[in-house]
Parts: C-alpha cells; structure tokens; sequence
C-alpha cells in the first residue's frame, strides 16, 4: 500500500456561482452521484457545503479519495469515497486502444478526455467513469449511504476533475507519470539511438539573468486558513509519528500564518488613530489599557469590543464595513444585484430588504453588506445590534450561510 501513488490537492475557496462541473466528464461523475443517494436532501446539503468551502484537502490514491468535512457547526468529519479499480487485463486494452489513435494520446496530454476517448474505452471492456453506485460513501458519521459529508466531497472532486482527468484515471488505479511511461514503451521505437542536445554555455545563462521578466505579484490573502489534509489514511505511519499532532499543528500553525499575514497587511494601510487604538486592543485583556483606548478612538468599551471583534475579521476593510454604511449606485449596484440574482437557485433565494450596502434577509437575525471592494460580509443581529460573524468573500451565498450559522450557533 505504501508504494501506491497518492496525491493530496489543497483546499478550494467557497464556490461562487451554482456550477460545480463545467466539463462533460465531471457533469458525468455528479450524475453518477446525484442518480444513486437515496436521500436527495443530503445531496442538496453536500452541495452547500462544498459552495461554503468546508470540504479539507483532498487526498486521491486507486479506489479511494478523502478529506476532512466540516459541518455547519464546524464539526469535522473524515469522508471517503471509493471507486473500483480496474484490472491489469483493463489496463492493458486500454492502453494497447490509446496508442492506437494518437489523438486519445493528445488529448490526455492537453488534459482532456474526449467523449469518443471513454466511448472507445467502453468498446474495449474498460468503463473509465462511474456508473450508477459505483461511488461507494464511508463516513465517520455513521451514514450507511451517501450523507452531506461525502456528497461534498463528490461534489469537491468534480471541480478537481475538470482541471485534470488524470485524477479518475489515478482512482481507477495509475498515477500519471506511471500511465505515460506505460503509453511511452508501447509508442517507442526500438534500437532507436539516443539524440545528444547540445548545452548552453554558463556565461551567456548568467548574462541573461538580468532581462527576467519581474516577479508576479503576491497572492491576495484567502478569507480564512486552510484545513490540512487528512492524515488518517491506510499507510502506516512511520515509527513514532503520531498522524493525530500533526494535523493538530499544521492546523495550528496554519491559523497562526493567516493572523500574521492579515496584521502585516492591516499595519502596512496608514491607520488612523481610531483604526490603530482598534489595532492595539486586539489580544488586549488589561481593563485600563483598554479603557485608554476606547478613550483615544472615540469609543465606549462596547463599541471597541464590537470594532475589535470585525478587525479580526479582516482588519480596516472589516472595521469599515462595521462602521460605515453607504449608498451603493450605478455600476457597483447592477454588480452587486447581479450577484445576488446567481447566487441561489430560484426556489433557495431569500427575501432580501437593502438600505445602502446593507441586505438585510427579511424575518431572520441575518445580514450581508457589500464592501467597497465587492466583497461580501455576514452579519447577525445580537442583543438588538448587528455584529460581524466571519471575514469576507466573493459569493452573497457563502456569507449569508456564514451569518445563519452564526445566527444559529449564538
């Protein structure tokens, strides 16, 4: 088991948008899902959480994938999902057929799976994607068929698949550097003498340094931490490796970087004195310093409480969205209702009253408010004043599930 090849994918950030699958192959693997679970309902909830972005990284290694799922309460779960995998009489006709058209050969190079590609391979006694319950769910939550937590992670892998078909290909039991060298052998011509390349001189590598085109920026920050990967797999862990601590601390040092990555973005802006009494109070628990800053920004306690709670959201953008409200007009209006309009099935789609750039969601304790740099943050009503409840993000239907959570959790 231990030579098996196993990929692990990072964490994608909440969907935006109802598409999960744009390609015809992963539209394909959903279908294999949504036809088989016997409870739709938990198909619908699989599909809001992997639009919420709680699915973890995802590990894929023949006839398994998983990844850690979290609930709406944030309560993890490890998910599996197993597909068949083929045999070595399988893989050997579908092989001996690739290399028959070179055209399969191109296209799984240019990481694409054709229809006449799998139709050829069904011809040949080889089925390449699932049929009806071939998906096999595992979960820790004692769900004997498919629940939200593995549909999640389905529907996780359909965006995964349309990047690259080579991840089916590795579930039905070869990696890619495996599969081309197979492809390889039976294309190579034999007794076929080596082609010498002539090098490039080290001076002229050492001259051309300079007219490197620069760096790309920096990314921008993600909303929140990633969540490791599961290391609850089938391979033994190496002698006095504990997989439990080590999950532990890459999920702690993983917050750890994100704080620091969102205070030196937030220290790098010119802040006011308001902003940086804010800035000052966070992690404060001393009575009297915090006193002298509510004092300095302009504030009684309450309100910096408040303002400290929205900086750790998202530092000023979050404090400026907490603070100010503003009219949102002509262009940023049509973006913004467009965006809402997307965000939800027709029958899912709340009832939404706006003043300015605050939606408030009509009969709940739930808010969005737009910012000024497009982005949505949830809010929920607490003790009779809105309170921030998460950092921001691009799709109105993630903050709001945020705001409902928090809605419900408080």
């Amino acid at each position: 088991m231990s030579d098996e090849p196993e990929r692990t994918f990072a964490a994608f950030p909440p969907a935006q948008g109802r598409g999960f699958a744009q390609s015809w192959w992963g539209q394909a693997w959903l279908k294999a899902l949504e036809d088989a679970a016997l409870d739709s309902q938990q198909v619908k909830t699989g599909r809001r959480l992997a639009r919420a972005g709680a699915v973890g990284a995802v590990s894929v290694r023949p006839g398994r994938i998983t990844a850690v799922v979290q609930d709406r309460d944030r309560t993890p779960h490890r998910a599996d999902v197993l597909l068949e995998r083929l045999s070595d009489d399988q893989w050997d006709r579908f092989l001996d057929m690739t290399v028959e058209r070179a055209g399969h050969v191109a296209a799984l190079l240019d990481r694409d799976m054709p229809p006449h590609l799998v139709e050829d391979a069904a011809a040949a006694g080889v089925e390449l994607l699932p049929g009806m319950g071939e998906l096999e769910p595992e979960c820790d939550c004692g769900a004997w068929d498919h629940c939200g937590h593995t549909a999640a992670l389905c529907y996780q892998v359909a965006r995964l698949l349309d990047e690259d078909p080579f991840v089916l290909l590795l579930m039905r039991g070869r990696g890619e550097r495996a599969l081309l060298d197979d492809l390889q052998d039976r294309t190579a011509v034999p007794d076929e003498a080596p082609t010498l390349r002539e090098g490039v001189d080290a001076a002229e590598a050492f001259a051309a340094g300079d007219i490197l085109p620069p760096l790309p920026a920096l990314p921008e920050l993600p909303e929140e931490p990633g969540v490791p990967p599961s290391l609850d797999t089938e391979t033994p862990a190496p002698s006095g490796v504990d997989p439990a601590a080590l999950e532990y601390l890459a999920a702690r040092t993983a917050a750890r970087a994100h704080r620091l990555l969102a205070e030196r973005d937030a220290v790098d802006d010119e802040l006011t004195v308001a902003q940086d009494a804010v800035r000052l109070a966070v992690g404060t628990p001393d009575r009297a310093v915090l006193e002298r800053l509510s004092e300095g920004s302009g504030r009684t306690l309450e309100e910096l409480s408040l303002a400290v709670r929205a900086w750790r959201d998202g530092g000023v953008a979050a404090l400026g969205v907490l603070e100010e409200e503003w009219a949102v007009g002509g262009e940023t209006l049509a973006r913004a209702r467009a965006a809402l309009d997307s965000a939800w099935d027709e029958e899912e789609r709340p009832s939404l009253r706006a003043r300015g750039n605050r939606w408030t969601v009509v009969g709940s304790s739930s808010q969005l408010r737009l910012g000024r740099d497009g982005r949505w943050w949830p809010y929920r009503k607490e003790r009779g004043r809105w309170v921030p409840a998460g950092g921001a993000v691009q799709d109105p239907a993630t903050a709001l599930a945020a705001a409902q959570e928090a809605a419900e959790i408080g």
